[in-house]
């Protein structure tokens, strides 16, 4: 298993992962941990969907035509 450190978290989130760590009866790291799998586990989420979906949606998502040009910034 890998070891984690986090520093300079400020103490209204300090606090609020206290607060939500107590409430669902886990210590602060264990809730830290559940929070962060959840996290990760539903990042992939839209490309799994895309994936998922392409054969119904008959292949590449639709994209609505824009009436102007994009203007990128420098």
């Amino acid at each position: 298993m890998r070891t984690l450190t986090v520093r300079e978290l400020d103490d209204a989130t300090y606090d609020g992962l206290k607060r939500v760590a107590v409430s669902r009866g886990r210590s602060m790291e264990a809730e830290a941990r559940a929070i962060l799998t959840r996290a990760v586990a539903s990042a992939g989420w839209w490309d799994a969907w895309v994936s998922a979906t392409a054969q119904a949606r008959g292949g590449e998502l639709p994209t609505a035509p824009r009436s102007q040009p994009r203007v990128q910034a420098l």
